[in-house]
């Protein structure tokens, strides 16, 4: 199965995508009033959070960097987007990052600094590629493939590590 037709197969059922990109801020706001107000009963609740921040998320920064592949790379219109899988799972995530905000601190939730690293890459590797995909650069030359791949790898630290000291 490709990408593709995993799109296709959730366009063609699209009452259930809905359904989940529904549920998973419904959950939130759920597990908010159960959570209890003072901090020893939301301290009990991180990882429950945790993982509502995961599901939302994951979703949330694929259709982002769908999107932002689709538009700079591949110039599709924005008459012709899935509103199921560009549109609904960045609302979903960022409705769920809202909700839990209100109620605890991201740097209580396990695991958030490791999405945000992770954002920083995409982010990066994705600026990286539009830079390169306007350049035009057409190059001939002997130089092996791995050489170019152990550079891309190092540009990509490089920017990682230069990103962690200025923030």
């Amino acid at each position: 199965m490709t990408l593709f037709d995993f799109f296709q197969f959730i366009t063609a059922h699209a009452g259930v995508a809905v359904l989940f990109w529904v549920a998973v801020p419904a959950v939130t706001f759920l597990v908010n009033l159960w959570s209890g107000t003072t901090a020893e009963e939301i301290w009990r609740w991180r990882y429950v959070y945790a993982v509502l921040v995961y599901t939302a998320a994951i979703p949330g920064v694929f259709a982002v960097t769908l999107n932002i592949y689709l538009f700079l790379f591949e110039r599709q219109s924005i008459w012709t987007m899935n509103l199921a899988l560009q549109v609904l799972p960045i609302l979903t995530m960022v409705g769920t990052l809202m909700l839990i905000r209100q109620k605890i601190p991201f740097g209580y939730v396990p695991g958030f600094g490791k999405l945000s690293g992770f954002l920083t890459l995409i982010a990066a590797l994705i600026g990286l590629m539009w830079f390169f995909d306007r350049l035009r650069l057409v190059a001939f030359t002997y130089v092996p493939f791995v050489y170019i791949v152990v550079g891309f790898v190092g540009v990509l630290v490089l920017i990682r590590f230069a990103w962690s000291k200025m923030f």
